[in-house]
């Protein structure tokens, strides 16, 4: 069980340039979580950011003849305004350039030392300036005469230098113990069993210092060295926290974080060397370790190359964000690689929310508005088919809570259209606009209880897609502190005559380009 604090946080990008639907999966999908949680009454921090050291950044100043740090504040002002766009509910944006992160980074390495985990030594090998890491001979392949990570397809490049590193393979046993103990440390499965047998198999200690350039934070005591940038980023979830000040209230309140939302191709930093610096510098280790897939476009990686990139900027532009936000959340099955299409977003807006969620609301508000003075209803007594529609949101609360307790966000999604659903058939079997020649109480009643339906929807799907349900809300009069899944079980929560205010369009409907 969670505690009622939550501590999510999305991996800090590397800010090389326009942001990439991968960047906005992650940071979405983090949001969506963060949301919930706070709609469940629970002290929630989310955290994102940047992360602005290391070799590719220096390079890519030095490629425009701009000082690194100028670049990087250009650079990162982008990525903050992109928590706008994306509608992100973040509570802090943390850089890896700030004053806070340096003090965080250089007490973990002095614990490091301390712990007699760091030695001084000379690495010899393959390292990938584009990944940050470092790669075995067996992870190597040769594609049109250039060396390549397999993992990644980027460039690596032969490296020398003296370096410090970190006894990676002591931690080895204690690793795999770990696991064994926190079976739901790694998710999804299929990332768990792959991190298990990679330490299986042997782990090398890992070069934890750069020599050959320079942007980066100093290694306290030897200034010539800078600490190796991974080390350097996962510190980042610590210095939010205003660690090393153990007795901070953000830090005693949040960590250990209770989620790292992460994409599959920077888990083992997360997984492996991420835990094995905790342990050797006795601080305690993160809840759990979530890795989502890629997202593909017509069943391959997006790339330039292939013209088959498809961009999050330009698709809120035409589409809407809550748009974006529900297909990305519905369509791509968290944790595994997702294909993703214009025509999918297409046929998920029209058929989901233009034909299920927003057309409840709109014939229900429009009904209201028409045939009720705009007025919630007075209410007689609930039938059967009154409660049973209430109740299969109620019984299901606890379900819901376990579902995205275990990131399972593609079952949660499928119940609230289940719910949106079974309301617009409700709606239709009752037939509010016959029993208003017949028996206006029943109307009323019928009404109500749609009505409430709708809000306790709203407030389900509010973590998905925000601003659509705000207004939907927002008609209903719900104050905004009542946006909240504790008061969803007061069937009885809204107050007859009550303005239920004049309706727009949720959702457009997109007509086909043929």
């Amino acid at each position: 069980m969670f505690s009622k604090n939550f501590y999510i946080t999305t991996p800090i990008y590397y800010p090389s340039g326009r942001p990439h639907m991968g960047h906005a999966y992650s940071s979405i999908i983090a949001d969506i979580f963060a949301r919930f949680k706070r709609i469940d009454e629970y002290s929630v921090m989310f955290l994102t950011g940047t992360d602005e050291h290391g070799l590719k950044m220096q390079r890519e100043a030095e490629k425009k003849s701009k000082d690194t740090k100028l670049f990087c504040d250009e650079l990162s002002l982008t990525f903050k305004d992109l928590t706008k766009t994306l509608n992100l509910s973040n509570d802090d944006f943390i850089r890896t350039t700030e004053k806070r992160h340096y003090k965080a980074v250089e007490e973990i390495w002095n614990r490091l030392v301390k712990s007699k985990d760091i030695y001084l030594s000379k690495y010899n090998g393959w390292y990938s300036v584009s990944d940050e890491a470092y790669y075995d001979e067996d992870e190597i392949e040769t594609k049109d005469n250039i060396k390549c990570a397999k993992i990644s397809g980027s460039k690596v490049e032969w490296v020398e230098e003296e370096s410090y590193f970190f006894k990676l393979s002591g931690w080895q046993d204690k690793l795999l113990k770990f696991y064994e103990n926190n079976p739901k440390f790694i998710l999804p499965l299929s990332r768990r069993n792959e991190v298990v047998q990679f330490v299986k198999k042997g782990l090398k200690d890992l070069s934890v210092s750069r020599t050959s350039f320079s942007w980066g934070i100093p290694v306290p005591k030897n200034s010539k060295h800078v600490i190796y940038v991974w080390l350097d980023a996962l510190t980042n979830y610590l210095s939010a926290l205003n660690f090393p000040n153990t007795e901070d209230k953000k830090y005693k309140r949040f960590w250990p974080a209770t989620v790292h939302i992460i994409g599959k191709d920077i888990l083992r930093f997360h997984a492996i060397y991420w835990p094995a610096f905790l342990m050797a510098a006795k601080v305690p280790l993160p809840q759990r370790v979530y890795g989502h897939g890629w997202i593909l476009s017509d069943e391959k990686k997006m790339s330039k190359s292939l013209g088959n990139i498809l961009d999050p900027i330009t698709i809120i532009t035409n589409y809407g964000i809550d748009q974006l936000r529900y297909y990305l959340a519905k369509e791509v099955s968290l944790g595994n690689d997702g294909n993703i299409s214009l025509e999918s977003l297409k046929n998920c807006i029209n058929n989901d929310l233009a034909n299920n969620y927003g057309n409840l609301c709109q014939r229900v508000f429009s009904f209201v508005n028409k045939n009720c003075n705009s007025k919630i209803p007075s209410f007689g007594k609930f039938q059967s088919e009154d409660t049973q529609l209430s109740n299969e949101i109620i019984k299901q609360i606890p379900n819901l809570k376990k579902l995205m307790d275990n990131q399972d966000l593609n079952l949660y999604i499928k119940e609230l259209i289940n719910f949106s659903f079974n309301a617009n058939k409700y709606f239709n079997d009752l037939e509010p606009w016959s029993l208003k020649k017949t028996n206006s109480e029943r109307m009323n009643t019928v009404l109500y209880n749609i009505l409430n339906q709708i809000r306790s929807i709203s407030i389900l799907l509010h973590p998905i897609i925000p601003d659509s349900t705000n207004k939907a809300l927002d008609i209903l009069g719900i104050k905004k502190e009542d946006r909240v899944i504790s008061k969803i079980a007061n069937l009885k929560f809204l107050k007859p005559g009550n303005i239920i205010k004049k309706a727009n369009i949720l959702f457009k409907k997109i007509e086909n380009d043929n």
